[in-house]
């Protein structure tokens, strides 16, 4: 569970909807009844339905069917574990260099990860390495990209309820100024004018506390996705060259923060003095 969106998303809506309704002309009070002066149906209309229709216009339909999917992506940060496929691929070195690479075929059929398994039949098959790279490495860039113009649809959204917020805001001022030419009372002023203003907010809540954050956060995972393939790449390339298994995890551990690397070196040497007691 993506626990920062969630409290940073949940966040934002309670400080904003405390700022609405917190009235200092006289001490600090809090005014409930001032929230419906920020619920305007026609803003409402104008902003996201707008905002709704040129996203539909905007994209295929196999992208847009795909929202929920994409949601779910975003919300699932345990999904990619760089230290979980290190420790696989010095265990598929240990293999290869007992058994061969030919034995590494079983713990191919054996991973659910569609890239980790064309990447070990790849060398199972005896591919040679520079065209394993190449193909391995197209893959990727492929999938980037792809994810790149999902996290493009999000930014789109994100551009484009401002844009709408302006459109309601013109619309509320067209209406405002055509009742003060034909009512002398300006009766009709106040709702116009609501809906000027009502509908930049909406723009604004929805480019900045929805689109925006989503297509940030999907942009996150494409970079967790994009270091688990790259250490697959290195360490199947490794295991396909004979690397030693213990060179081969200094080697990938690399591609982790200097903390990761000093906390699973201090788990592996803690673990370590704790066989020596006991012996």
């Amino acid at each position: 569970m993506n626990i920062t969106y969630i409290i940073g998303f949940v966040g934002a809506v309670v400080i904003m909807v405390i700022g609405m309704i917190m009235d200092t002309s006289d001490g600090i009070k809090f005014i409930v009844e001032q929230l419906g002066n920020f619920i305007d149906g026609p803003s409402v209309f104008i902003t996201v339905g707008c905002t709704i229709m040129v996203l539909i216009a905007s994209f295929p339909p196999s992208k847009l069917a795909a929202i929920p999917k994409h949601i779910g992506i975003m919300m699932n940060t345990k999904k990619y574990n760089p230290v979980g496929i290190i420790d696989q691929l010095v265990e598929l070195a240990q293999i290869a260099r007992k058994n061969g690479l030919l034995a590494l075929e079983e713990q191919g059929n054996q991973q659910s990860d569609p890239f980790f398994k064309q990447c070990i039949m790849l060398i199972v098959d005896n591919n040679d390495a520079d065209q394993v790279r190449e193909i391995m490495m197209n893959e990727i860039e492929q999938s980037a990209d792809r994810h790149d113009a999902i996290a493009g649809m999000y930014e789109e959204g994100s551009s484009k309820a401002p844009a709408f917020g302006m459109v309601g805001t013109l619309v509320g001022l067209i209406n405002m100024l055509k009742a003060m030419d034909v009512e002398s009372g300006g009766g009709n002023l106040g709702p116009a004018m609501a809906t000027a203003l009502v509908t930049t907010l909406y723009g604004c809540i929805m480019a900045h506390m929805i689109f925006g954050p989503i297509a940030k956060q999907l942009r996150e995972r494409d970079a967790e996705e994009t270091l688990c393939k790259l250490i697959i790449v290195e360490g199947i390339m490794s295991i396909q060259s004979g690397a030693n298994p213990k060179f081969l995890r200094e080697k990938l551990m690399t591609f982790m923060e200097q903390k990761k690397r000093s906390d699973e070196a201090g788990g592996a040497g803690g673990g370590k003095g704790k066989k020596e007691k006991a012996a």
